[in-house]
This record gives C-alpha cells, structure tokens and sequence, in this order.
C-alpha cells in the first residue's frame, strides 16, 4: 500500500469525508484514516440534514463542490422545509436520511475515487520533520503526507456515561482514540472536555403511532444537490410523528437527579445549552412538563427509532421508566440505551481562518474536536480544511470565506475569534447579514469562491448557465412594466395579484405582500411564454421581495465592513502601552487579522477598539 499522501485526513466522519471528496478535486493523493469500526459519514446522534442555519450551510457546501448534499438527497426518507410560515430568510431544509444508506453511498463514492485510500487502523501518533508529517498507527503502520488534517470528532479520549455504568469510547460500540496531547505533543486544548449526549433508540414495532401527530415528507421541498431534479426522490418517503412529555415524565427524571451523570458530578463535559439533554431540561424549566417528542426513523430497513428532544444520560431503568409514560410509547422496548459522551476538544483560537494550526503549519483541524456541534458544522469546516490543505500543497493562497456572505464563514471567524466555553452550534441570528445569506441564493454568494479554486466539473459549468439565467430574469423583471386595461385587470382579479388601478412595475407586483413572489414569477414567466427553471425564479423573485431591505442592510454593512476588513498586526497591538494589560493578553491569544475580528474578541474593551481605529489602521 502507498504510504506517502499529499493530504492525509484523521478521521472518517462528515468533517473528514468533506475533506477527502474536495482534497480529492485537485488531483492530490489523499488518505483518510478511520476507525476499523466505523462507517465513513456516519450519523451516531439524529439521523438528518439541514435545519436551521444548517440547511444554509449544506447548500453552501454543495456549491463549493462538496458531498453532503448529494448523499442527503440520495439517503433522504422525508424532506421538510422548516419556518415555511416565516420569511424566505430563515426557512431551512431539513431531511430524514437513512443512516446505512447514507455510510453506504458515502464509502461508495469515495471508493470510486481513484486517487483517495482509505485506511481502517488507529492512529497513535502524529509528528513532523522537516518534509513531512509522520503518522503512526496501533497497527506500527507508518504513513507520510505533506498536510494533515485532524477529524476526530468526540474520539480524542472520549469515554461514554449512561447512569453510573462509564467506559471509554467515542460512540457506542466504538473504541476511543488516545487523548489529544498523546497524539500531538505541541497541541493546546481548551481545560474544559465537552460533552455530548444522545437519546435511546426505540424499537419501531413496540410503538403505537396512532395516539401521535404524523409529520409527512413534504413533495415540494427542494433537494439540497443542485444537479438534482429540485423534487425527485431517490429514496422511499415515510413519515416522522410528534408526541410530547408530561408530569409523570418529568417527575421520574427529577426524582432521579442524584442518578445523572450530569447533575452528581461524574460528568466534568461542558454540554450544548442549545441542545439540552432531557435532564437538562427538567431542572432548567421547573415549572414545564410538556416537552416535544418527535419520533424519527432511523432507516427503511432498520428496527431502531430516535426519539429527537430526549437525549439522556440517566441510568437504563430511569430510561425505561420514563419512557413509557409518554403517549404511544407506553409499550415501548429500548434497544440501545441512551448515554453522554466526553471528548477533548482543541482551543481553536490557536487555529488561523484557514483551520490551520498557527505554530505547526500544514496541520489543519475541522469538526466536533473543534467543539462544534452537528453535522453540517463539522462538513463546513471539513471542506474548507480539505480546500486550504489542498491549496497549501499547490503552492496557492488560502481561500477564506467572509461571514457577510456565508454561513461557514459566519462559523469559521466566530471559531477562531474566541475560545469556547460550550459546544457552538449555528443559528441564523449568528449573521450580521441574513437577509442575504439565504438558501435560495447560494450559487450567488458562493460561486466566486468556487472560481477562485479553478476546478471544472459538471457543477462549475451549470453554476456559469445558472448565474446567466439569474442575469437573464433580473433583466427581465427591472424593464418590464404592466399597464392597466380592462384586460389586465380582469386577470389580476382572476388570479388574486390585487388591484390594477394604475401602470406597475413587475417588481411592484412581486413586491406585494399579499403575493407569494416565487408563485406569481413562476406564473408569469409562463404567461409570457417564457422558459425559466424553478431555481432561477426562484432565486429572482426572493431577491425582488427582499431588495429594498437588503440595499439598507448594505448600505449599514459597507460602512462597518469597510473598518472590519483593515488588516491588523497583532503583535504590534500587544507590545502597545495604549492597550490595557487584559487586552493585549486576549489579542496575544486571538491573534486577530483584521479589525472585526479584534471586535469579536470577548473582553476588548470599547477604549482598545476606539485606540486602534484612530491610530493602528
């Protein structure tokens, strides 16, 4: 076997696969290194894609050339778009998939790739010399590559808790990795492991679906691939339900908090505030008992149910126990416990905007061991890792994304800009700029990061007809007036476009608030005889709707923007007698490289920011 990689990647999840498929682009030699007992991309917590901020995140990554959104569509047993009620700015895809499915196509695809191998051992060390970094496996396999980036996941040291009951692993039924500092001796990690949990897995056959609410896989959800059909389907639809819990529910779990790993000391993990275990919850919300429940299949094949809101900890009778005092769960039998994970994570604020490790260049890190949690966010960083390590071996600049136009750019600098003190997760409110980071225009935002990394394949070249097409539209709907007649306004009578009393513009129509901008464009470019597809109406008409608010956002941001992109020098910040002896600590950790990025440092001070935009830049 070839011991010798371009890129070598450490870990076999959504992080690592990312880096693969996109190293993989730049015709590099590639290695991942995975867990014998681990499928490639699998999915240990909740069996889906997208969601909030996070369907974004999965169009963004699909853009940029990567996988996630292709094995979603491929894997997906139920499509949903989420804030369907809300504004276009914050409506998200999210999909079912089917776990086996979705390892199954991931090991499929990469293995079809004839410059990518794929290794099944543990690794057990990582150095570098002068040419390259040595990587030694528990097999006394030794692998060489001029980049390596770390996908560990919750692997590093991880040790599982369910009750009392402790043992090391990474998730259930897989064997741990040794801890971050016995892999790279030179590594900082944050003093504080995180922590993650997971629900138990139900079996489908005990549970009685008709005392619950059916959620149906909705046909007019769009795919996250955009080379796809926008509604087809690869895969058999079913439905997810909701249940709730209640005062039997919750007085079990509080009855039994000198039980939780959580609450009597066993656990030291700091968990995501965002995503509370069902203990959690019980003590945070005293006074709430009524907590949704929603019954998720795992795969069309499989016997095993997720029920999403009740990740736990507590010790398997307590599980049982309140289990069944859930409505349609009464009968209910546990197939695998639910239990918390504990893992190191790194400090990333040792991390530069590429993800490399600042003081070992060629050393890049994405994903869990970042302390980030979900998939989409492990994916995000995956690629942009995979990207930079690949432009690093070419010789060519790093590419970074800025988070006035991305998602992943929005969770990269919040990464790096401070050190994290609980697991971070993306939300839409975390964008300055979400009126314009939406999922209906990401070819729009992304395809000039696209361009920069000179690939061509069939996505590059439907990306140049789709922004031609968009041209196209735009052009269209700012030249096109309508004028009133007798006719004209029987018509917009007859199709509910409101009153036509004086000449409009197309913009003005699909402008209204009573109309639904994608419905009416869709249906006038027909009228007109006009041939235009979904995505590109799509993608126009919510532009339209959304310009007035998105000029003023513009305008606000150009004026900030325009100080938050000077470059900064960060070492001239922390020798300066002008700043506070506190500040100049947290830059000398930081490192910032442009003036927002000193902003988001947590504890600079307004005097520090006012010094240096009047006298640094």
């Amino acid at each position: 076997m070839k011991n010798f990689f371009d890129v070598l990647i450490i870990g076999g999840g959504h992080a690592g696969t990312e880096a693969a498929w996109i190293s993989s682009q730049f015709n590099l030699s590639v290695a991942i290194l995975s867990s014998p007992n681990s499928s490639l991309a699998s999915a240990p917590c909740n069996p889906a894609i997208g969601g909030v901020g996070k369907g974004q995140v999965v169009r963004e990554i699909d853009a940029l050339g990567g996988l996630m959104g292709i094995l979603a569509d491929k894997a997906g047993i139920q499509f949903r778009t989420l804030n369907e009620s809300k504004g276009f700015a914050v409506q998200s895809t999210r999909v079912q998939i089917d776990k086996d499915l979705y390892s199954k196509y991931a090991e499929e695809i990469l293995s079809q790739k004839n410059n990518i191998v794929i290794i099944r051992e543990m690794v057990s060390n990582v150095s570098k010399n002068d040419d390259a970094f040595i990587v030694q496996t528990s097999t006394s396999n030794i692998y060489f590559a001029k980049k390596v980036i770390v996908t560990t996941g919750t692997f590093l040291n991880g040790k599982l808790h369910t009750g009392e009951e402790q043992k090391p692993g990474g998730r259930v039924d897989c064997a741990n990795s040794l801890g971050l500092n016995d892999l790279f001796k030179e590594i900082k990690t944050e003093p504080n492991r995180f922590k993650t949990g997971t629900p138990p897995r139900l079996d489908k056959n005990t549970i009685d679906y008709s005392k619950m609410d059916p959620q149906l896989s909705d046909s007019e959800t769009r795919n996250f691939h955009s080379l796809n059909l926008p509604f087809s389907r690869e895969s058999k639809q079913v439905s997810c339900y909701l249940t709730r819990t209640n005062e039997k529910t919750l007085t079990i779990i509080r009855a039994n908090k000198e039980r939780s790993p959580i609450f009597n000391g066993q656990i030291k993990g700091i968990g995501p505030r965002y995503c509370p275990s069902i203990e959690d919850k019980a003590f945070r919300y005293v006074d709430k008992d009524i907590h949704h429940v929603f019954i998720e299949p795992e795969g069309l094949e499989l016997e095993t149910i997720y029920p999403n809101g009740i990740s736990t900890s507590l010790p398997k009778d307590v599980q049982e126990s309140f289990i069944q005092t859930i409505s349609g769960l009464e009968n209910a039998k546990i197939l695998i416990h639910g239990y918390a994970v504990e893992y190191d994570v790194i400090d990333t604020s040792q991390l530069s905007r590429a993800l490399e490790y600042v003081s070992i260049p060629g050393l890049y890190f994405a994903g869990q061991v970042c302390g980030t949690s979900g998939y989409e966010e492990a994916a995000g960083q995956g690629i942009m890792a995979g990207i930079n390590a690949s432009l690093s071996v070419l010789g060519k600049n790093e590419l970074i994304l800025d988070r006035n136009d991305s998602y992943i750019g929005v969770m990269v600098e919040d990464l790096v800009s401070n050190k994290r003190d609980e697991p971070y997760r993306l939300f839409t409110a975390r964008s300055e700029n979400r009126l314009y980071v939406r999922e209906d225009n990401t070819i729009l935002r992304i395809n000039k990061y696209r361009q920069i990394l000179g690939l061509n394949s069939p996505i590059d070249s439907y990306q140049e007809e789709f922004l031609v097409e968009v041209d196209l539209l735009s052009r269209l709907v700012d030249s096109t007036m309508i004028y009133t007649s007798p006719k004209m306004k029987e018509y917009f009578q007859k199709m509910n476009y409101g009153p036509l009393e004086i000449n409009i513009s197309f913009k003005e129509l699909l402008k209204r608030p009573e109309n639904n901008p994608v419905v009416v464009l869709g249906d006038e470019t027909k009228r007109l005889g006009i041939n235009f597809s979904y995505d590109v109406i799509r993608t126009v008409a919510i532009a339209v709707k959304y310009e007035g608010y998105i000029d003023r956002a513009v305008i606000e941001s150009e004026k900030i923007n325009r100080l938050g992109a000077k470059k900064l020098n960060w070492q001239i910040l922390s020798d300066s007698k002008n700043i506070s002896f506190e500040c100049k600590l947290r830059i000398k950790t930081i490192k910032p490289e442009t003036f927002a990025q000193l902003q988001r440092i947590e504890g600079i001070r307004p005097a520090t920011l006012a010094y240096v935009a009047g006298n640094i830049i």
